[in-house]
């Protein structure tokens, strides 16, 4: 079970950190009515990081190693796609919050493939940390490895819904969760800084 517990913790200590996609999977059990509305953005953002961790492990992760030039053009996107997220929590909060604007079904789908697919947070911590890792398992402890990296996402975004849906009930002031967004656009700026700052 080694392989499965080495992939569980360091697929844990990769999600931990407060980024994108946690705030959106949040934030949508927050403003939706209730808890099912909330599940196309929890589903959506579980697929897309399944999906990130099965190519990262098949090999996609020594493509993009290899090429210096795929590096630097996720991270330059990456940087472009944080600094325009983070100018929309920042001015969005308000709305969501106080007016209760729960997005669509369609919306919530689409925001949490780009919030997943366009974070180069999220595509080097795959490709580079869990797709690196995944290369000293082979046969089944590769594919224990690989489960218990998606079995976290799936985990930890279903709580961070719960979480969200439930903080909703406890009738919390909004002015707390706006102060959340404000926090978490800073903090996204701060991302796409220290990745501009690791290019030079």
């Amino acid at each position: 079970m080694q392989a499965f517990f080495h992939g569980f913790i360091l697929a844990f200590g990769l999600i931990l950190p407060l980024g994108v996609q946690n705030i959106f999977v949040f934030s949508q059990g927050v403003t939706q009515p209730n808890i099912y509305k909330a599940l196309p953005a929890t589903l959506a953002a579980a697929l897309c990081d399944t999906l990130l961790i099965v190519l990262a492990i098949l090999g996609v992760s020594m493509l993009v190693l290899q090429f210096e030039w795929i590096r630097l053009t996720l991270l330059i996107v990456g940087i472009l796609f944080l600094c325009y997220m983070g100018k929309v929590i920042w001015n969005a909060g308000a709305s969501n919050f106080e007016n209760n604007r729960a997005l669509s079904l369609k919306e919530q789908v689409l925001f949490a493939i780009s919030v997943s697919l366009l974070n180069p947070h999220a595509l080097l911590d795959t490709v580079g940390v869990i797709g690196t890792s995944a290369l000293k398992y082979k046969g089944f402890d590769q594919t224990l490895f690989t489960v218990a990296c998606i079995s976290v996402s799936w985990i930890w975004f279903f709580g961070l819904m719960i979480t969200g849906s439930s903080m909703k009930k406890l009738q919390i002031s909004g002015k707390v969760f706006l102060l959340f967004n404000k926090l978490s656009a800073l903090f996204i700026w701060g991302t796409a800084i220290y990745l501009a700052i690791s290019l030079i």
